[in-house]
């Protein structure tokens, strides 16, 4: 990707995220870039492919950070998981998470559709196999799932949980859950 490029990926997903895409036109992205309309679209060819752009690369960037936390991680690596959400910087500024932000606002047949889907599969396929190393005796798929419920219930929550306490309270769960999963139950 030209520098141009990666500058208005830049500009874009802090806009996207921040303001919603919806909200923000391409004259602004490309301002906010430094860049004309017309090399944003030279690049990107169209706001719906630039939306598809900034959605694979925030998959791409919370997946490395996802997996360097994991790789330096003790068991029970699913709640480094867990961990990884809480901490990260972006859930900290109160617009929870990007692919659920976008699945509110994009059309049904958008493209984006496809990253959002592929993202939020692999965080249910990781967390199973995190389970499985966990906890080999729990049934990993049912015990994933319900983790990713909780995980996706309470990012969707990061606005409006004034306290800050549901993301502690799924860790919480999950621990618990790993325990009696540990247990046979």
């Amino acid at each position: 990707m030209t520098p141009a490029g990666r500058r208005i990926l830049d500009a874009a997903g802090g806009l996207f995220y921040r303001e919603g895409i919806n909200a923000v036109g391409v004259a602004l992205v490309a301002d906010t870039a430094g860049v004309t309309k017309k090399t944003l679209y030279d690049r990107f060819g169209s706001k719906d492919e630039l939306v598809v752009h900034y959605l694979r690369r925030r998959h791409e960037s919370w997946w490395a950070y996802l997996e360097e936390r994991l790789a330096e991680a003790p068991p029970p690596r699913t709640l480094t998981l867990v961990d990884a959400y809480i901490a990260h910087p972006r859930l900290e500024a109160g617009r929870g998470c990007a692919f659920l932000n976008a699945a509110a606002e994009l059309p049904p047949d958008h493209a984006g559709w496809s990253v959002i889907r592929e993202h939020k599969r692999a965080v249910r396929a990781r967390l199973a196999e995190l389970i499985r190393a966990d906890v080999p005796r729990a049934d990993a798929e049912d015990l994933a799932e319900h983790v990713f419920l909780l995980l996706e219930g309470a990012i969707s929550h990061t606005a409006v949980d004034e306290g800050g306490t549901r993301m502690q309270r799924v860790r919480a769960l999950t621990s618990r859950l790993l325990q009696e999963g540990a247990k046979g139950g």
